[in-house]
């Protein structure tokens, strides 16, 4: 993020001509007095400021440095602002560096890139530096530097607790690890004030998610957090509710793993030989399997190191990382839909340690130096990543694996040259064997071909574990360097349950695992019946199913599960996952191909729904202090043709090749902006001599529900994305930290929003579907199902509960549920009906 300098960020007074300075600590010393004299900063300041010259080099080069204070100090900061010594005869700053010019930053949020971006362009004009280091016009340096500016990243603090704390033993089964440590750090940079969270000796600044992690909280420590600012109630308060409420969602997301290896454990997990050549690593996904070992390796990528020209580098550094969080964000989004918000969150995680600026200083610096930007970034992160490893912590050395992961994915965007190659084809029945896999391997992957995954790095929630998991492969994680002895092409047997990869196996260990497999074959074809029976009520009510997936490789999964169709595909992924609006060609292409994928199943695909929370940086889309409520959806295609017309074309051009296709719009809100889409629609299909395809609504807010009646007079079907409903009903920002809890698509409010939409759609004879996250809950579904909803679309591996789910109970049962969810006070009343009749006869 950058701070554009405002008037009087840089008044004349905070610029010092002709400075005369001892050395390096007391040019700190005047630039701290001058800033504190102006009100920017406390007089803290300037010791933060030697802190941070102990922890790194700030002097650019070319005769600028850049001090600034530490990360975890920013409450120090009262207003952003800079101050300059302009030293004529130079001051040392480090062995053989003397500056000239001495810019100290106070900044409250990570900008390093907006310095960068500015200085680097001054610093290509080598005569204009020489001019400013000897000008006797304040009004010339002010001009320079009226670009923007940045601060830097963290180090340890005393182990000493604020005034202002509270105390908290650490409940969460599975110990502070990244997915909490993020949304604490998310919370905590919401405040001015100065936030530590201690362990006993140990000091964490709540801001840093890898400071967090340092702490290594486990379940049962007891810890203190404290602050100190003028927001530091305020941010303690928070900070509580937040720590606190995540409690409930750990403690969840333990007992959902322990009933996972329960299952498995009630299966009878395949006894291996005693006295085999094996090898351990971590059960990641359960299963197993018989195949042939095959090294994946692209080959280690080789960054060239060209010198760019500044003025640029900092630019295409500042859109990689922007391109870089929106590929993470979608990655994050679209696991939760196909697996659930446990396994997303670790893209999130991935994303908030982009938000490191020790990464940008480090690149910054050897641009500086000359190098090329690509070189730069790719030293950073290497160099950054090892001193996590050389730690010596386990979590931290996860934690290196990721940054390294989105370093590439950042590398790739700043030159799509220096991608990670794509694999060459695996032989049939391969037990892949890899140092770690990464969202590029996932989409490069041949499933069919693999029978299992090895990795020497990762760890249950890593990318190898999600996407085993997500496949239904057999995969073992972390088995270390014992993997590069491995022969490729030699017999292997892998399994999942226990974590190990058994060599040569004999004729007799081969039979065993192979009787092992038909039996556990024998058993998932007779869930796999399960799945595909209907979602009808013991009376014979119907309600179809569908998955939520974006790619037509996610199809077989979902059908497997049980899947009728695709009640949600999502073709914002087609704009998230690359730099440039795809084209009709692009759109036509994917469209046809999970046309093809379902046959002539139903598929619901979704217009763009950019805006919100899914931006994306090449459209160019404003600014606006409030996405949610502002051009997003349906209100962003009306305004922008070039992104519409393209894609409805493509649409059109797949359903006359006969794809079975329904489209919906999003964000409507009104009578007019449908007519007005359905008039674009009907021209193209006209034009391309097309059939008539389906077109349908999203209702997701209150005033579409609101006039369901009206709307159904136009649309052919709805389908309701109560996420999104719940949030402009209930007022609450899904995103927000604090009110997320709150935020529950089970309120009566919402549920009264529901059937008023069910009521308008049914009296025009329209179905509709439901695809927010209610309804791949299975106490959920049935209270959906008892309002009229005709079709539920969720996650896939949510519909073999939400099946059974229906088909154990009665419409007029559920129906009765309904009306008195309809009438609770809250959402807690509504899910305490739970435990009461009708479904406490439920098998679930």
């Amino acid at each position: 993020m950058s701070l554009i300098l405002e008037a009087g960020i840089l008044p004349r007074e905070l610029v010092r001509l002709d400075a005369k300075v001892a050395d390096k600590a007391d040019a700190i010393a005047q630039l701290a007095a001058l800033l504190v004299a102006d009100g920017c900063v406390k007089p803290g300041f300037a010791a933060s400021m030697e802190r941070r010259e102990a922890a790194s080099n700030t002097y650019l080069g070319k005769g600028i440095a850049i001090p600034h204070g530490m990360a975890e100090d920013r409450d120090l900061i009262l207003r952003d602002g800079i101050a300059v010594l302009q030293v004529r005869d130079g001051v040392e700053w480090n062995a053989g560096q003397r500056a000239n010019l001495v810019v100290a930053i106070a900044a409250r949020s990570d900008a390093h890139i907006g310095i960068l971006r500015r200085l680097t362009r001054l610093m290509q004009d080598e005569p204009r530096i020489a001019m400013l280091a000897a000008t006797d016009d304040t009004g010339a340096i002010v001009e320079a530097l009226s670009g923007e500016q940045a601060i830097a990243a963290e180090a340890a603090e005393p182990a000493a607790d604020f005034a202002q704390n509270f105390d908290w033993t650490c409940d969460y089964p599975n110990g502070l690890h990244a997915r909490p440590a993020t949304e604490w750090a998310e919370t905590a940079r919401r405040f001015a004030a100065r936030i530590r969270v201690r362990n006993g000796d140990e000091m964490a600044d709540a801001r840093n998610m890898i400071s967090l992690l340092q702490l290594g909280l486990k379940a049962g420590d007891s810890l203190t957090v404290s602050a100190e600012g003028a927001d530091a109630a305020d941010a303690l308060s928070t900070l509580r509710v937040v720590i606190t409420g995540l409690s409930a969602r750990e403690k969840a997301d333990a007992a959902k793993a322990e009933e996972k290896r329960n299952a498995a454990a009630m299966l009878g997990g395949w006894t291996g030989p005693e006295n085999g050549d094996v090898v351990e690593g971590v059960a990641a996904s359960p299963g197993l399997a018989i195949g042939r070992l095959h090294h994946l390796e692209a080959g280690p990528i080789v960054v060239p190191d060209q010198p760019t020209d500044l003025a640029s580098a900092a630019d295409r550094l500042h859109n990689a990382l922007a391109r870089a969080r929106e590929q993470l964000g979608a990655l994050a989004d679209d696991t939760a839909r196909r697996l659930g918000e446990s396994d997303s969150a670790i893209f999130l995680a991935q994303s908030e340690l982009l938000n490191d600026p020790q990464l940008v200083t480090l690149a910054s610096q050897k641009l500086v130096e000359g190098h090329g930007l690509a070189w730069s970034w790719h030293q950073a992160v290497q160099e950054t990543a090892q001193q996590l490893v050389n730690i010596g912590n386990p979590v931290l050395a996860g934690r290196a694996v990721d940054l390294r992961d989105v370093g590439q994915r950042v590398l790739a965007l700043i030159d799509p040259a220096l991608a990670k190659p794509a694999p060459a084809e695996v032989p049939q029945d391969a037990i892949l064997i890899a140092d770690d896999l990464t969202p590029t391997d996932t989409a490069t992957m041949d499933a069919d071909r693999v029978a299992g995954l090895v990795t020497a790095q990762g760890g249950p929630t890593s990318h190898t574990a999600i996407l085993a998991r997500t496949l239904g492969l057999p995969a073992v994680v972390g088995a270390g360097a014992a993997l590069s002895r491995l022969v490729d092409g030699a017999p292997a047997i892998i399994d999942g349950n226990s974590g190990r990869l058994y060599l040569n196996p004999t004729e007799a260990d081969l039979a065993s695992a192979r009787g092992w497999i038909a039996d556990e074959e024998t058993k998932r074809a007779r869930a796999a019946e399960a799945r595909a029976l209907p979602a009808k009520t013991r009376d014979g009510h119907e309600v179809q199913i569908g998955a939520n997936i974006n790619l037509a490789e996610q199809a077989a999964f979902a059908l497997e599960q049980g899947a009728e169709g695709v009640g949600l595909m999502r073709t914002e992924f087609l704009f998230l996952e690359r730099g440039d609006s795809p084209t009709e060609e692009d759109q036509y292409r994917a469209y046809s191909a999970m046309a093809r994928a379902m046959g002539d199943r139903p598929l619901v695909i979704r217009a763009l729904d950019i805006g919100g929370d899914k931006q994306v940086s090449y459209l160019d889309l404003p600014r606006e202090e409030n996405p949610f409520l502002g051009v997003r959806g349906a209100r962003l295609l009306l305004r922008r043709p070039e992104l519409l017309v393209p894609q409805v074309r493509a649409l059109y051009r797949a359903a006359k090749d006969g794809a079975q296709i329904q489209v919906m719009f999003p964000m409507i809100t009104s009578v007019a902006e449908l007519l007005a889409l359905r008039e674009t629609c009907e021209q193209i299909r006209a034009e391309l001599e097309a059939p008539d395809v389906p077109l349908g609504i999203m209702i997701e807010v209150p005033s579409a529900a609101l006039l369901a009646d009206q709307l159904a007079k136009h649309a052919d079907f709805f389908s309701i994305g109560t996420n999104d409903l719940t949030q402009y009903a209930l007022a609450i920002d899904r995103q927000n930290p604090v009110l997320a809890p709150e935020a529950d698509s089970l309120h009566p409010a919402v549920l009264k929003l529901i059937e008023l939409t069910v009521r308008g759609a049914h009296a025009h004879g329209r179905w509709v579907g439901v695809c927010g996250g209610i309804a791949g809950d299975a106490f959920g579904a049935a209270l959906l199902t008892g309002l009229g909803v005709d079709e539920l679309s969720m996650t896939p591996r949510d519909i073999p509960a939400v099946k059974e789910r229906i088909r154990n109970a009665d419409l007029p049962a559920l129906q009765a549920l309904a009306q008195r969810a309809l009438a609770a006070r809250d959402a807690a009343a509504v899910r305490a009906l739970a435990a009461e009749l009708p479904l406490a006869e439920v098998r679930a």
